[in-house]
């Protein structure tokens, strides 16, 4: 489910008319439970576990570390190198480097599905995604 409107409230709002919907919608018996919020999370984010979400896919402005520490690691993470800045505007280079610090900072999390924060942009050149997969090699 993709729902960025919860990146734009405060935690009170959050709690009193998303939550409660949210939860009703991820209590299945599904084994993969995907929520895409690109917006700010950061109030509402340490309540995705307890509403049944298990792979998150957020936006670039909250850190891997941060996700972990605010989740205390109970989601899968999908993302978060930045897609418009790296993926689709930045050199090769920049996508290697990125891919690496975010590999750095997801040493020993063993949860993580490397891809762009968000989605992939537009106009995104072969030779940046073919950076990115090579900078995902052993």
């Amino acid at each position: 489910m993709l729902d960025d409107i919860v990146g734009f409230i405060g935690e009170e709002e959050f709690v009193e008319f998303a939550y409660p919907y949210l939860k009703e919608l991820y209590d299945t018996t599904d084994s993969i439970k995907l929520f895409h919020n690109d917006a700010y999370c950061t109030v509402s984010v340490k309540y995705y576990p307890e509403i049944g979400i298990n792979l998150y896919n957020p936006g670039i402005h909250i850190s891997l570390t941060e996700l972990r520490a605010a989740t205390e690691n109970k989601m899968a993470i999908l993302g978060n190198i930045p897609p418009r800045d790296v993926l689709a505007s930045g050199s090769e280079m920049d996508v290697i480097n990125a891919v690496k610090a975010l590999r750095d900072e997801a040493a020993g999390f063993d949860r993580m599905v490397f891809s762009c924060g968000g989605g992939m942009p537009p106009a995104v050149s072969t030779a940046n995604i073919n950076a990115f997969i090579d900078a995902l090699k052993p």
